[in-house]
């Protein structure tokens, strides 16, 4: 059974830039390391792995986002950085934001821009999607009632 979903790793190139985008965002640094050795290339599958890993988390505890930057093997593209939000694989990551245009706004000076446009569903909710450092694409809502 199923306890709670722990965290999602995005692999990056620019580990500073991400790490100070998902700051921006209000995420919290909880710690970094360099990981390496049988027991890492066991679990990804990969021989010779060196990554530097930088643990992120939302200010409630409970959401996690690992950035990985890996020295060896170097890290490889799968598929566009601009792809459309119908690629197949995982698309975003959703938050939950006092306010979008206040997050948008920060977000920009961090090299963000909006996929779409900003838009609002009903009297409940404002989201937008918006792509950061290397392509990320993250969501953003805001509750209204």
């Amino acid at each position: 059974m199923i306890q709670r979903m722990d965290n999602v790793l995005i692999v990056v190139q620019d580990l500073e830039a991400a790490k100070a985008f998902f700051a921006e965002l209000g995420m919290e640094l909880e710690g970094e390391a360099t990981v390496e050795g049988p027991w890492v290339d066991q679990t990804v599958g990969l021989n010779g792995v060196r990554a530097d890993i930088t643990m992120m988390r939302t200010p409630d505890g409970h959401g996690r986002v690992e950035l990985s930057k890996f020295h060896t093997p170097p890290a490889v593209r799968a598929e566009p950085e601009s792809a459309p939000a119908n690629a197949l694989g995982m698309r975003r990551i959703m938050f939950m934001v006092d306010d979008v245009d206040d997050v948008v706004t920060r977000l920009r000076s961090h090299g963000a821009g909006l996929v779409g446009e900003i838009a609002q569903y009903e009297d409940i909710y404002r989201l937008c999607f918006l792509r950061g450092p290397e392509g990320i694409i993250i969501g953003l809502s805001e509750q209204l009632s």
